[in-house]
């Protein structure tokens, strides 16, 4: 039966890990475990997930909707808290691995460092959320007129699981023990294959030609 990864990342490593096997005639190089291929679960299988949410987000929905799913965002057990749970427990972790014998060169604390300025920035991130969920109530109904759409910019930038490989590579609504475990294995092996992408839509001749923007440098911790 087909487990679940709780990530697309972790789908997608399984997807490889199998293509892995497949090179190496059904068995992956020092490894004696069969092939199994894992799968995220649709988003309507859990209400509060945060898939679930992001397809609740449409245009259409109401402020009341929007406000709602804020609040369940970043309320007390939400996915924002835990995640800011989470980075603040890495950081302490690094926190009980550091020392201080070579002043020249501590990279440890340096993760440390980025770690506290994650969580930080987190925390920053509910703060603002709590003051634009009060404010989302003020807004329209109502679409506004497109013209006004293109003065700033949209901001999602990656898609749901089941908008990139196609419709099949996502578990429906059906039973797990109605699926075929071995079209499982093959859909995997497309998505993660080297050419799964070339079917989208290539840049304009501008936009390749502008040179690439060089990286920012890291952003020291911020003090509140």
């Amino acid at each position: 039966m087909p487990e679940f990864y709780p990530s697309i990342g972790d789908a997608v490593g399984a997807a490889m890990q199998h293509n892995i096997r497949l090179a190496y005639s059904g068995k992956a190089p020092g490894s004696d475990t069969s092939p199994q291929v894992r799968h995220l679960p649709h988003p309507s299988a859990d209400p509060y997930s945060v898939p679930e949410m992001t397809a609740r987000l449409t245009e259409t929905a109401t402020p009341h909707e929007v406000a709602g799913i804020i609040e369940e965002v970043n309320g007390a057990l939400g996915a924002l808290p835990q995640l800011t749970e989470l980075v603040a427990t890495a950081a302490d972790w690094t926190r009980a691995r550091l020392t201080f014998e070579n002043p020249h060169h501590n990279p440890t604390f340096d993760t440390w460092t980025r770690l506290a300025a994650a969580t930080r920035m987190l925390r920053d991130v509910q703060e603002e959320l709590e003051v634009a969920g009060d404010m989302i109530a003020a807004c329209s109904v109502q679409l506004s007129d497109p013209k006004y759409h293109d003065e700033v910019p949209a901001l999602r930038t990656r898609e749901q699981l089941s908008d990139v490989p196609g419709n099949d590579a996502v578990a429906d609504n059906e039973p797990p023990a109605s699926r075929n475990p071995e079209a499982d294995r093959c859909r995997a092996a497309r998505a993660s294959s080297p050419h799964a992408g070339t079917q989208r839509t290539a840049p304009s001749a501008s936009a390749a030609s502008e040179p690439p923007t060089s990286a920012l440098p890291p952003q020291s911790p911020r003090t509140r």
